[in-house]
């Protein structure tokens, strides 16, 4: 018997209907408050009305304009360290979001876009825009979470792009009102990030998480 085709529910950048080949699939109603299991959604999914007190309500006064995006809330003055893009790499911004109860949220591109099974939210950094800001609108894009950001995580190199990450918190937003680019959100335990993040290019970032986290990890939200 044929399988019906799956569509995500918002179009694509160009108003065109993204197609979904291997649709991802949602988690038992229970992980989101088992803080030892993965939880899964998928666009438009059913969520819990809260999470570790916090709602998860679509985020209703989001920027429509790039000057309202760089006057975004959430960002902070984290003490960053000077940001140098190599030639020949686009600047990029992303940002790990961390739970109190020891989960990370992980974004699925739709259609494994890039080789991406797994990866934290980011995306490039438009003309005239701030990194930080420009973090926050790829988490809520890509994820549909409203975060803040707490601290710096790392700069790293990847295919096309020099990121910079941050670590912040979710103050807000549903994952079930992600964008076009994700086909599902998870959150995930931290000891079982390497067993959803097989991309080269992440493994650095669970390095400098882990890093982090042991050394001050209210910088997390956690």
């Amino acid at each position: 018997m044929q399988t019906a085709n799956v569509y995500h529910p918002r179009p694509d950048d160009s108003g065109k209907p993204v197609l979904l080949k291997q649709p991802s699939k949602p988690t038992p109603a229970e992980t989101w408050s088992q803080a030892d299991r993965v939880a899964s959604t998928v666009p438009d999914g059913t969520m819990p009305a809260e999470l570790n007190g916090i709602p998860f309500v679509r985020w209703s006064d989001v920027p429509q304009s790039h000057e309202a995006w760089n006057t975004v809330i959430g960002q902070n003055d984290v003490g960053e360290p000077p940001f140098v893009c190599p030639k020949g790499k686009a600047e990029a911004a992303g940002v790990v979001v961390c739970e109190p109860d020891g989960r990370v949220w992980l974004v699925s591109p739709s259609n494994g876009y890039a080789g991406y099974q797994n990866t934290f939210p980011k995306g490039r950094i438009e003309k005239n825009s701030l990194r930080q800001a420009a973090a926050i609108r790829e988490a809520f894009e890509e994820s549909g979470l409203q975060v803040e950001i707490t601290g710096f995580l790392v700069d790293s190199v990847r295919s096309l792009t020099y990121t910079r990450y941050y670590v912040g918190r979710r103050i807000g937003g549903t994952p079930a009102a992600m964008g076009w680019e994700s086909q599902a959100v998870h959150l995930v335990p931290r000891k079982k990030l390497g067993e959803f993040l097989h991309h080269v290019n992440d493994q650095p970032l669970i390095k400098a998480l882990e890093s982090a986290l042991g050394q001050s990890p209210s910088a997390t939200g956690g």
